[in-house]
């Protein structure tokens, strides 16, 4: 079952950096959009009929148009291709409502922003949010170069030109002193936030934990892994309980949470399929989970308290899931 989606128009189409391009949308029955928290991201299914996931990276507070921006990548399956090739002003589009597994911490006392190429987007909507609370917090972007960095004109000028900071360039091998230069004054009480390519994000978090308490550094895939960061220790065969019959279903190896579910009625909604989106995401009672995901932060997989069902496993015999 996809989740509930609605249609748009494409309102501007700009190329905001070499290979990135951003679309500016608007609902088709001109009604405002839902009000949304920064680090959100929605549905978005191209006109080749894929549906990827974009953040939102327009200021949370203009509720008549959502931005979002998109990389053409080079293995495209479609989905970035597509709205690259086939979307101009004036096509309509099919979009959900917006999620979020990115928030800003509500008791953070400072919040330290470091994206890389893309990553900006999601960063954007926190640093428009943050600005106008006034809020103390820096907007650290890493790009190839300044033909590569999204949104540069808007980071340049007032009023991000006071919080932002550009990192072009930077060699691989200098990276870890530079991102240890970003967090030099991190203290109790300061939040980190990054998105970017996976291995850039690895680095931000070794080196926010070197000063920071691991639920102080918060991240935002984009995709998944080659590989799911799962272990042995799932079973092959387990049983799902639904908490609230008491009804039971058996999965086995080849069949996900998601799939044995709707085989006895019961629908979860999904979009990504690879644990990233977080739209799958149930409450788990009893049992415990295997982790398979993208998206759950490591307090959330400590805690057992909720599942990814389009990916994720059982470590134990029966799982209860609140449905």
């Amino acid at each position: 079952m996809q989740a509930q989606s609605f249609k748009v128009r494409v309102d501007a189409v700009r190329d905001e950096a070499h290979g990135v391009r951003s679309f500016a949308i608007s609902r088709l029955d001109g009604a405002p959009f839902d009000a949304y928290e920064p680090g959100a991201h929605i549905d978005v299914t191209s006109p080749s009929g894929v549906t990827r996931q974009y953040s939102l990276c327009g200021d949370p507070d203009c509720r008549d148009t959502h931005l979002f921006a998109v990389k053409k990548e080079t293995q495209s399956r479609g989905g970035s291709r597509s709205l690259h090739d086939d979307v101009q002003i004036g096509t309509e589009l099919s979009v959900g409502a917006p999620r979020n597994l990115f928030r800003l911490a509500d008791n953070a006392s400072r919040h330290v922003l470091i994206g890389a190429g893309i990553g900006i987007t999601p960063l954007l909507s926190m640093a428009y949010r943050l600005q106008k609370m006034n809020v103390p917090f820096e907007l650290h972007y890493f790009a190839r170069s300044a033909e590569h960095a999204a949104f540069l004109p808007l980071l340049s000028r007032a009023p991000f030109d006071a919080y932002a900071k550009l990192h072009f360039g930077i060699e691989p091998d200098a990276l870890d002193t530079e991102l240890a230069a970003c967090l030099a004054d991190a203290q109790q009480g300061t939040h980190v936030y990054t998105c970017g390519p996976v291995p850039f994000m690895d680095r931000v978090v070794a080196a926010g934990e070197a000063r920071l308490p691991a639920d102080a550094i918060h991240l935002e895939r984009f995709a998944a892994e080659p590989q799911a960061p799962g272990s042995d220790a799932a079973l092959d065969s387990f049983d799902v309980q639904l908490a609230s019959s008491g009804q039971t279903v058996r999965v086995d190896s080849k069949t996900s949470i998601v799939e044995a579910l709707a085989a006895i009625g019961i629908e979860v909604d999904t979009s990504c399929g690879e644990g990233v989106c977080g739209t799958c995401m149930v409450d788990v009672v009893s049992g415990e989970p295997e982790h398979r995901d993208h998206c759950l932060s490591k307090a959330e997989r400590a805690s057992n308290s909720v599942i990814c069902c389009c990916v994720s496993r059982s470590r134990s015999p029966v799982l209860v899931l609140d449905l």
